[in-house]
């Protein structure tokens, strides 16, 4: 009888034992990331900590100025289902082709992005700066330029400001930051608006099928509206990416588009 209640004392620790486990497994895996950074063990590097702090902002930014047809707030624009939406080729006159709005797009595109991030990107480094002043370091930050540039399948933020971290004999200094935004087709979509605007400026039409013939990966949406606009959509298959903007091009009067140049 002492024999089993001795075993039977043994499987109840083990249990007892096996719960504890449990729920410290759980606490670790739920307050890790804040246990290691109180407790000194992974601090993250000013590189990391201004990817973090800036990457919400630029990808918000690359979102507003995708639907907005390549400007932040467009001055000449469509108004299309709530948003407006920049005329990238526009006339006001009847039976002819528009002209080119913005004929460096992607050139357009980058300095937008820039110009809106820029109040994010001087407070990220404020932050930083003070991050690394509170755990004792001295500091010195030097602001440089900043660029933003659109590349094939990514946006490329690079910010040349000097950061240089001392602490006792422990020197570190960096002079460039990047912000990567991976997996963005925003340059190839608007390259290829940049054709159908080349084709609208000379024709004053162009055809979405053969663009989705020559990208499978693309769709090409062309709303014709009785106002005489013309709202491209193009979106990548593959990512959902977007790009929109508004065309006004030869238009006959009362507003409506000729009917034979929209085969």
């Amino acid at each position: 009888m002492f024999e089993k209640e001795r075993k039977r004392g043994q499987v109840t620790i083990f249990i007892i034992i096996g719960i504890i486990i449990v729920a410290a497994s759980i606490l670790i895996y739920q307050f890790y990331p804040g246990l290691k950074t109180t407790l000194g063990i992974e601090e993250s590097s000013p590189q990391s900590y201004i990817q973090s702090c800036v990457e919400d902002k630029l990808r918000e930014t690359v979102d507003s100025v995708s639907i907005n047809g390549g400007s932040i707030t467009p001055e000449l624009y469509s108004r299309y289902l709530g948003t407006n939406i920049e005329y990238l080729c526009y006339t006001t006159e009847y039976y002819i082709p528009c002209i080119i709005q913005q004929p460096m797009l992607v050139q357009h595109i980058e300095l937008e992005i820039r110009n809106e991030i820029d109040e994010t990107v001087n407070e990220c480094f404020d932050l930083l700066e003070e991050s690394y002043v509170g755990k004792g370091y001295s500091v010195e930050l030097k602001n440089g330029i900043k660029k933003v540039q659109l590349f094939p399948e990514r946006i490329v933020s690079t910010f040349n400001n000097t950061f240089t971290i001392t602490k006792g004999e422990d020197i570190q200094k960096y002079d460039s930051f990047v912000v990567t935004l991976n997996n963005n087709n925003l340059y190839e979509l608007a390259l290829i608006a940049n054709s159908i605007i080349d084709w609208e400026s000379t024709l004053g039409d162009a055809d979405p099928e053969i663009y989705m013939l020559y990208y499978p990966n693309l769709k090409v949406e062309r709303i014709l509206r009785d106002s005489g606009d013309k709202i491209y959509i193009l979106t990548d298959r593959d990512n959902g990416n977007k790009f929109q903007f508004a065309v006004r091009s030869q238009v006959w009067p009362g507003g409506f588009v000729n009917p034979e140049s929209i085969s």
